[in-house]
């Protein structure tokens, strides 16, 4: 199992997500728990895709991290 970072945004009418390790790899949905849901799909087809191209599944180099100020 591999894990990737998911970027979770609120747009105006909408939330947006992205993986920064996985470039093109986006969802979005009316709900932030619709967003995880569409985006864990979206990773799934992504690296099928990734593997049926036999190309290298990227390895996870990004990480968060909240700063209080």
């Amino acid at each position: 199992m591999r894990r990737f970072l998911v970027v979770i945004e609120k747009c105006e009418n909408n939330y947006s997500a992205y993986s920064p390790d996985l470039l093109g790899c986006i969802a979005t949905g009316k709900t932030r728990e619709e967003t995880e849901k569409n985006m864990h799909e979206a990773i799934q087809f992504h690296l099928e895709g990734l593997r049926e191209d036999s190309l290298p599944i990227p390895k996870q180099t990004s990480f968060a991290e909240y700063v209080a100020v």
